[in-house]
C-alpha cells in the first residue's frame, strides 16, 4: 500500500521470518486479499452502507475533495467512485490507504464513523492519488518518495488543524503545525513500512522543506473549510484563465 493513515501507534510486528519481508502495509488491509462479496451480501453490513453514503457526501460537497478530483481529471487521471474507492474492513490502527498497485483508495469502514473523519481521510488519500498521477513515485522502494507524499497529505488534508490537535490533547503555538505534519508523516510511514523509526525520521527530515512547501493543487495550506473553498474557487479561476490563453 502506498499509504496507511495511522490512527494509533503501529501494532506490534510479528516475530520470526515474517519480519524479514516487508508486505508494504497490506497486512493492515486484510480485505484486499479476499474475493469481492456480492452487492446483496455487502448491503447487509451497516458499516459498508454508512461508508458508501459518507463517501458520496464527501465527493459531492467537500471543497478539499472536489478540488482534488478536478485536479486529477486535469492531470489525465479521472477518478470514478465505483472503480477508485473501496470500503473495506481494516486493521484497527489505520483509517485508509492508497493502493498504488491498483490506483485504488481504501476506506476503512470499521474505523471511519463520522463525516468529518471521512472528509479528512478521502482528502488525505486523494493527495496520494494526485502525487501518484503527476509524478513517478516509487512507493515501494524509495522511502523518501513515500515521506514526501505523507508530508504533503498531512499538511494539506486538515490532519493538523487546531481542533484535531486539541482532540488529540496536543497543544503548541509557534511551529506546531510543522511539528504535527512531521509527526503524522513519520507515524504513517511506520504503519505501512517495516523500517526503523530512525529511518523514517531521516527520510522525513531530508525532504521536509521541499515537500512541506509544495502546495499543489491547493496553492495554500487550507487550515479551514473556508480556506479550502477559497482554494477551490482560485483553482477554478486558474483553470478558466489558462483555457482562454
Amino acid at each position: 500500500m502506498g499509504h496507511g493513515e495511522a490512527d494509533s501507534p503501529p501494532a506490534a510486528e510479528k516475530k520470526g521470518a515474517e519480519e524479514e519481508e516487508d508486505d508494504f502495509g497490506y497486512r493492515l488491509f486484510p480485505d484486499r486479499n479476499k474475493k469481492p462479496q456480492s452487492f446483496l451480501v455487502r448491503s447487509l453490513f451497516t458499516f459498508h452502507n454508512k461508508c458508501q453514503l459518507m463517501l458520496r457526501l464527501t465527493l459531492e460537497t467537500n471543497p478539499h475533495a472536489r478540488l482534488l478530483l478536478e485536479a486529477l481529471k486535469q492531470s489525465g487521471c479521472t477518478v470514478f467512485n465505483d472503480r477508485h474507492f473501496s470500503c473495506e474492513n481494516c486493521d484497527g490502527c489505520v483509517s485508509g490507504g492508497f493502493d498504488a498497485a491498483t490506483s485504488q483508495i481504501v476506506l476503512c469502514q470499521n474505523n471511519i464513523r463520522q463525516q468529518s473523519h471521512m472528509n479528512r481521510v478521502v482528502t488525505h488519500e486523494l493527495i496520494h492519488a494526485f502525487d501518484h498521477c503527476r509524478a513517478h513515485v516509487d512507493w515501494f522502494k524509495n522511502v523518501k518518495h513515500l515521506a514526501c507524499s505523507e508530508i504533503r497529505a498531512a499538511n494539506l488534508s486538515g490532519d493538523c488543524t487546531l481542533m484535531n490537535e486539541i482532540a488529540r490533547f496536543k497543544f503548541g503555538l509557534k511551529g506546531h503545525h510543522q511539528t504535527c505534519v512531521r509527526d503524522r508523516a513519520i507515524r504513517s510511514i511506520l504503519a505501512v513500512r517495516k523500517v526503523s523509526k530512525e529511518t523514517a525520521e531521516k527520510a522525513v527530515d531530508e525532504v521536509f522543506d521541499a515537500c512541506f512547501n509544495d502546495l499543489e493543487p491547493f496553492g495554500r495550506i487550507p487550515h479551514s473549510k473556508a480556506d479550502a473553498k477559497r482554494a477551490y474557487r482560485d483553482f477554478q479561476n486558474r483553470d478558466r484563465y489558462t483555457a482562454n490563453l
